[in-house]
């Protein structure tokens, strides 16, 4: 009897394998996909986590660090290439702006099905430099299909970087909706932080200038100096680590609010933290797709999000969350005081966003949606 033939092998390369967004996207994928139809491989150009990378549940799922030096590292090409060769996976998909180039030692080594993932900007404020651009358009040519997170990722490919339509597939992230589900438990934040009758405001995400929580703790500021007994009211928690907490500590301490907020650093069990939450903000200069938001209305919350990137294609306005400016502590302040002033509107903009995501957003329809694009890549065809 002839022997099965293995399914055919993805080889995902990201920069590195650690919190965030995109890396929690293709961890989902990976656990999601059913294992007889493809085999996975995760590249990372400098290294991994090694408990984020607990996190893959899928058995035989090697995990390759090309350890890249800082700045140009030319002799990365060639390490890529090596192991592609030695790998010959069916598919090779690059994961953000930093991987794009690896679409050339993916072709040197005879991988003809080349994908590529646009997740959102590198740029601190959203618009990309023109070097990035024509960066894209260099490597076009090496790219068989794009998957684009949001609809501005998409048309920025159209009209910018002149992709063909028939050459993009748009999937937003899915969430795990079992993992996150609503629920009322403050278990999880410290003792005595939050009286009973308080009200939590939170957010989740890398402490870095793109995500910007100096605005929300300006908003939280402003808050707690306009609103009525504040600080026995309100708390904020906010949950992540990066470059920005000393500056996030320096306001707190200025405003003399340390008591009203945690900062939690970085953390596994963001579900636990989300359910002990009453509001999620999102005050980010730019955005891709938002794993957060997508959670945070998994387990209930109303979202208030600055509107920029994708934030707009998963915040329903008036419905699910309320969009502001970015960069504006004042408008924040306002949106987050109009949920403050309205508990009724906030429970039924929460258990709408879980309606959402029940419908819109599962992790099923988006493994699904990526196995009809790997199966037409293989064939050689267009979406």
């Amino acid at each position: 009897m002839a022997a099965t033939s293995p399914p055919p092998l993805v080889a995902h390369i990201i920069h590195r394998l650690d919190y965030g967004g995109l890396e929690n996207g293709l961890v989902n994928l990976i656990n999601q996909m059913p294992p007889e139809r493809y085999r996975h491989a995760i590249i990372c150009l400098t290294d991994f986590n090694p408990e984020f990378r607990r996190r893959i549940q899928q058995p035989e799922v090697e995990v390759y660090p090309l350890h890249k030096r800082t700045g140009h590292d030319w002799g990365l090409y060639g390490r890529c290439w090596s192991l592609l060769r030695r790998l010959r996976p069916a598919i090779v998909h690059t994961r953000g702006l930093a991987t794009l180039e690896m679409q050339g030692p993916a072709l040197l080594a005879g991988v003809r099905a080349r994908m590529h993932g646009e997740h959102g900007w590198d740029a601190r404020a959203g618009a990309e430099p023109s070097r990035r651009r024509w960066l894209r358009r260099l490597c076009d040519p090496l790219v068989s299909h794009y998957i684009a997170l949001s609809g501005e990722l998409a048309a920025y490919l159209r009209v910018q970087v002149g992709v063909a339509d028939a050459r993009i597939t748009q999937i937003c992230n899915g969430v795990d909706a079992e993992r996150f589900h609503p629920g009322n438990d403050r278990s999880s934040l410290p003792a005595d932080f939050a009286p009973p009758d308080a009200l939590v405001i939170g957010t989740v995400g890398r402490l870095e200038t793109v995500k910007d929580q100096p605005n929300l703790v300006r908003a939280f500021i402003h808050l707690m100096r306009t609103v009525p007994k504040a600080g026995d009211r309100l708390r904020l928690v906010i949950v992540g680590d990066g470059s920005l907490r000393a500056e996030i500590e320096r306001l707190l301490a200025e405003a003399h609010v340390q008591d009203q907020v945690w900062l939690a650093g970085s953390r596994d069990e963001v579900p636990e933290l989300l359910r002990s939450l009453d509001l999620f903000v999102l005050p980010s200069r730019a955005e891709g797709i938002s794993n957060t938001i997508l959670e945070a209305m998994a387990c209930g919350l109303p979202v208030v999000a600055t509107e920029v990137g994708g934030n707009a294609e998963l915040v329903a306005e008036g419905e699910t969350g309320q969009w502001v400016p970015a960069n504006d502590p004042v408008a924040l302040a306002a949106a987050i005081r109009s949920y403050v002033n309205d508990p009724d509107r906030m429970q039924a903009h929460g258990a709408a966003g879980r309606r959402e995501v029940e419908v819109r957003f599962s992790l099923e329809a988006m493994v699904t949606a990526y196995r009809a694009v790997y199966d037409a890549v293989l064939k050689g065809r267009s979406r």
